[in-house]
């Protein structure tokens, strides 16, 4: 079977999980590349992927994960009683 090029607004709102308005709304300002085709949208594959991406951002790299890890345990080291008070409240 082959796979679908284009999409309706309807597929389109229930690929993401948001409603039909919604979808229309991101088209019409320009956040959805979309083409029309009489009265109704027609969406890309393409374009809906790189909302996607767009919505995810792309996974962070090992070198990222490193420095985030590095930046939470001095943190929790620097202000742990802090963050424990903090949070019982």
């Amino acid at each position: 079977m082959k796979e679908k090029s284009f999409f309706s607004i309807a597929e389109v709102a229930e690929i993401l999980g948001i409603s039909r308005t919604a979808v229309y709304k991101k088209v019409k300002k320009g956040q959805i590349e979309a083409i029309r085709v009489g009265r109704s949208f027609a969406i890309s594959d393409k374009a809906i992927k790189n909302l996607i991406i767009s919505i995810k951002g792309t996974p962070l790299a090992d070198k990222e994960k490193e420095a985030i890890d590095k930046v939470v345990v001095r943190t929790i080291r620097e202000y742990g009683e802090t963050l424990k008070k903090l949070g019982s409240e």
